[in-house]
């Protein structure tokens, strides 16, 4: 019991930190971009209940974590949501451009996370052996966290940040029509995420290409991350 209790915070807790930053990050840009929506909408804080989705933050990360530990006693995968912070893009002195670099902050907050656990992995020699076993396993789960919190942010699909990125660096015609997908994306992902891989699976059928697409970006994403914390990479 112990052990699936230590298993449920060392995944809870980088969760957690990973989405309460990753959202505030969002905030903080567009503030500094001009648009003070969340500011006044109470939204801009470090404060996790401040971006508590119901239903992405609770129930369903909450399902897919008791589910496994019960099932198979570790966590393999988790999915989920944060309320999105409020965004005005027409307070933006060119919207389009506002929102590409609102929609990077999330991302690249996380991989500044992820790097400052690296370089905080130095530290844990200075501890008692058992103490720094539990830190190094907490550290690296903060790492692998970021990372796909991040990297499956950068999916080039509306509404994931990814997509709106591309909204940014598309000519203005296409990005039109790229945005439009926002209305269905959260579907697309799921599709292609979880509803295609398990009908491929079931018909014998090894399909899986935004999952193998993602494990190769979040593999390469670790290695940078430990090399630009000064450790050896694969270490």
């Amino acid at each position: 019991m112990n052990d699936r209790l230590i298993t449920f915070v060392l995944a809870a807790i980088p969760a957690i930190i990973a989405i309460t930053f990753h959202e505030a990050a969002h905030g903080y840009a567009a503030r500094a971009l001009g648009d003070d929506t969340a500011a006044r909408m109470g939204r801009l804080s470090l404060n996790p209940l401040r971006h508590i989705d119901r239903v992405g933050t609770i129930i369903l990360p909450g399902f897919l974590l008791i589910s496994q530990l019960v099932t198979i006693g570790h966590v393999e995968y988790m999915f989920g949501w944060a309320k999105p912070v409020p965004v005005d893009a027409r307070r933006f002195a060119n919207p389009r451009k506002g929102m590409m670099l609102v929609a990077a902050a999330g991302p690249l907050m996380n991989f500044s996370l992820a790097w400052l656990a690296g370089l905080s992995l130095h530290l844990v020699y200075l501890l008692p052996r058992d103490m720094a076993l539990l830190a190094i396993t907490a550290l690296i789960n903060f790492i692998a966290t970021n990372l796909v919190l991040g990297m499956f942010n950068l999916l080039p699909i509306p509404p994931l940040d990814g997509g709106r990125i591309m909204v940014g660096l598309l000519p203005e015609a296409l990005a039109f029509r790229w945005a439009k997908l926002e209305r269905v994306g959260l579907v697309l992902v799921l599709l292609g995420v979880f509803i295609v891989p398990a009908i491929a699976r079931g018909l014998d059928i090894t399909f899986d290409p935004v999952h193998e697409g993602l494990m190769g970006a979040i593999s390469w994403g670790y290695d940078t991350i430990l090399l630009l914390s000064f450790h050896a990479a694969g270490g």
